[in-house]
């Protein structure tokens, strides 16, 4: 079968193609660069718990080293600290998991994508190649590229993770509606020592506005090596950002928070980051999707897009190598827009409700009825990921969503979510994170059994219900790894929790249910019509190169 091509060689399309790779997926990256991306200090992404597990896990380097997590993160209005968060913390002030976000250079992150991509035979990745026409069968896609290495190319499917520009949607003629220049900020780089090492800033209203009235909000944000980030929110309009103008507000804003004296600084680099807020119409044309920002803007209000572009290709992935090993199934397809698609959604709509009242001071009740928090605590949400504005999307409402379970029991993980991340016991006896099991193309069934973690293997592997369980994965219509856990969050012993192959849970069983463990991953796939198409079918195909018409 033909490789999916992929277009575009940012995050989201190199990460997609490590995640198809990972399931034996063959992969062509267009990529219209030169395969390499200019360092830029001013160009930074923030990224949750989980998408960074899921770049981790696919690349095997430890982003930590290459950017900062936080070790906590205030807010500030005027002179007062009005909100402090530490993400040494466990669980946050408001019952929240709270990991620390990753801050880290998008350049840095790319780096570490392509030289894993590097080490992928699966990939192959043509740089200097701009697509410039696209024609669409039912048994496949062609497209044509440019450039020195212009030529056609034949795939299974093709994804745009080409940008908000993408040249794969507008040859789909998908419309992109939404709304430009929703806010702009100044930004820029400098090495610097302030008083919060570590610490992420959110600073709203600073008592020497008066002066430099366009810097009414300040986000500092910190990088390795004594590097900050800084984002001054502009007024409304397109009035240019001089040198003049970004250095003034430099000085007055370390000036403000070193007791008016302003540190020595290098100036790395500088910027203007303008965030547009659209949503295409279509994510699906055919064998074409669309992933990232080809698919969605979005990043005002502390939040960030890449995020939303990570989990679409952790989404698309599993589905595309279903089809591609087994047979396209529709629904399963269908269900990558749907799911994604709505998510996104609810984070827009979010952001474009609470904007106004946050920016005007106007109240929060008609936006969270019966809240207390303040603005400092809605904003702070897109910044940590959490709430209405931040948090990552859930697909309870998916059509991949089984309906009611004799056998269901509730833990604290909803129905859509992600899983938590804990330690589970394969068949063979080794250890590992339920996190590390992910992406490798089949679905996890984890038993809940407490001692099994410190008892041998062959204590319990034939003891108690784990024989019958066994047999009830065996012979599930899709290939599944039986794993066991000590404990789960919300989890009475001898729970069994279905998870797909991006780590969202289908459902949690009590016991051992062989009829509602089967419904639950036949509606899991797309309905009784993959199951059938799926049955027999073996966990792998053979590795093929990836090749060019």
């Amino acid at each position: 079968m033909d490789p999916v091509i992929i277009v575009g060689a940012g995050p989201v399309g190199l990460t997609l193609a490590l995640a198809l790779a990972r399931q034996d997926v063959p992969c062509v990256v267009l990529d219209e660069g030169p395969g390499k991306d200019e360092p830029r200090l001013a160009r930074t992404v923030v990224l949750r718990e989980d998408t960074t597990a899921l770049v981790e896990r696919l690349t095997g380097a430890p982003l930590g080293a290459l950017g900062t997590r936080w070790a906590g993160w205030r807010a500030m209005r005027r002179k007062q600290v009005t909100r402090e968060v530490s993400f040494e913390d466990a669980v946050g002030p408001e019952g929240h998991p709270n990991p620390a976000p990753l801050h880290i250079a998008q350049h840095a992150l790319t780096g570490a994508l392509r030289t894993a991509l590097a080490n992928e035979p699966l990939v192959k990745l043509a740089v200097d190649s701009r697509l410039d026409s696209m024609e669409q069968e039912l048994s496949g896609v062609t497209v044509h590229t440019r450039g020195p290495q212009g030529t056609w190319w034949r795939g299974s499917y093709v994804v745009g993770c080409d940008g908000p520009r993408s040249t794969v949607r507008k040859l789909q003629d998908i419309r992109f509606p939404g709304r430009t220049a929703v806010e702009r900020h100044a930004v820029a780089a400098l090495r610097v020592e302030l008083p919060w090492k570590g610490h992420g800033l959110l600073h709203r209203m600073p008592p020497w506005r008066t002066t430099a009235p366009s810097a009414g909000e300040i986000t500092g944000r910190p990088l390795p090596d004594g590097v900050w980030r800084l984002d001054w929110l502009l007024p409304p309009g397109k009035d240019l950002v001089t040198p003049e103008l970004l250095v003034t507000h430099i000085r007055e804003t370390l000036a403000g928070w070193c007791e008016d004296t302003t540190p020595p600084y290098d100036l790395l680099d500088t910027g203007v980051h303008t965030v547009h807020h659209r949503l295409a119409r279509r994510w699906r044309a055919g064998r074409v999707f669309l992933a990232g920002d080809a698919a969605h803007c979005l990043g005002t209000l502390g939040t960030h897009g890449l995020d939303e572009g990570l989990r679409d290709a952790d989404n698309l992935a599993w589905k595309l190598a279903s089809a591609w090993h087994h047979g396209s199934h529709e629904a399963l397809l269908d269900s990558y827009q749907t799911e994604r698609r709505a998510a996104v959604a609810a984070r827009l709509r979010a952001a474009d409700q609470a904007l106004p009242l946050l920016r005007s001071g106007g109240g929060l009740r008609t936006l969270v009825p019966g809240s207390a928090r303040g603005h400092e605590a809605l904003l702070m949400d897109g910044h940590l990921g959490q709430g209405i504005i931040g948090a990552p999307g859930t697909y309870a409402d998916s059509p991949l969503a089984p309906g009611e379970l004799e056998g269901e029991v509730p833990v604290d993980t909803p129905r859509g979510a992600p899983v938590a991340d804990v330690r589970v016991t394969a068949e063979d006896g080794s250890f590992a994170q339920l996190r590390d099991r992910l992406g490798l193309g089949a679905l996890l069934v984890v038993l809940i059994a407490p001692g099994t973690g410190v008892w041998d293997r062959k204590h319990w592997a034939t003891a108690g219900i784990m024989p019958r369980l066994a047999a009830a994965v065996t012979a599930l219509p899709y290939p599944a790894e039986l794993l066991v856990a000590e404990s789960y969050p919300g989890a009475a012993a001898h729970s069994v929790l279905l998870v797909r192959p991006d780590g969202h849970l289908v459902t949690a069983l009590g016991g051992v249910r062989p009829a509602d463990l089967y419904a639950a991953a036949e509606t899991a796939l797309g309905g009784p019509a993959a199951a059938q198409a799926q049955a027999g079918a073996g966990a792998g195909a053979e590795r093929a190169g990836a090749g060019s018409r």
